[in-house]
Formats: structure tokens, C-alpha cells, sequence
């Protein structure tokens, strides 16, 4: 079993930027492959980025390619998701998941456990 923490929401002005945390425990996080997804009020969860249990292939939406950048640390059991220009529209609440896949997906289903959500707004 693994169990997922998220961090590092808040509020932050067009432009801005943040760093989102996602925390395992367990002693299988560097075997995982990992994702952040979002949901904004009345939409569906939505693929944000992925990244390989090595770090060597990462996998982002169009939306955020070349703003976003997900990255990890397995030493210290820890996914990342720099969030540099964000705009209004990034607003939502932001999920960290993890696989026991190989591969990356950017399918909600594909993902076998789940962070329990951070709140990211962006002002205009």
C-alpha cells in the first residue's frame, strides 16, 4: 500500500509561480511512475505530467508544456511540479498519483493510487 501527501498549494497572482510536493511512503516510491492531475469546480480531473520511476521520460499536457516541470527525488520519496507563468486558468485542485506501471499514461485510470488534493488558485 502507498500513501500520497500533497503540498505546496496557495494563492498566487498571474505570472506567478509554485512548486507542488507529492511525499510517499513506503519503501516501492522509486519502483512507481507518478503523474499530477487537476479539477477545476465542475470539470473533470484532468492529466497535468508524468514522469518514469527513473526520471528518464517525462510527459506533460499541452496546456502546460514549457511552464510546467515535473521532476523527482527518490531518495527522498518525493515527486515535484514546478508551476512557473501560471495563469487563471490553473486554477483547480491538483492530485499527485502513482502507477506500479511502466508506462506512462496520462488515463486517471491508469493510476493505482492517489494524493489527497491541493489548492492551487492563480488571480487574474
Amino acid at each position: 500500500q502507498v500513501q500520497l501527501v500533497d503540498s505546496g498549494g496557495g494563492l498566487v497572482q498571474a505570472g506567478g509561480s509554485l512548486r507542488l510536493s507529492c511525499t510517499a511512503s513506503g519503501r516501492t516510491f522509486s519502483s512507481l511512475a507518478m503523474g499530477w492531475f487537476r479539477q477545476a469546480p465542475g470539470k473533470e480531473r484532468e492529466f497535468v505530467a508524468a514522469i518514469t520511476w527513473s526520471g528518464s521520460s517525462v510527459y506533460y499536457a499541452d496546456s502546460v508544456k514549457g511552464r510546467f516541470t515535473i521532476s523527482r527525488d527518490n531518495a527522498k520519496n518525493t515527486v515535484y511540479l514546478q508551476m512557473n507563468s501560471l495563469k487563471p486558468e490553473d486554477t483547480a485542485v491538483y492530485y499527485c498519483a502513482a502507477t506500479h506501471q511502466t508506462l506512462l499514461s496520462s488515463s486517471v485510470g491508469f493510476y493505482d493510487y492517489w494524493g489527497q488534493g491541493t489548492q492551487v488558485t492563480v488571480s487574474s
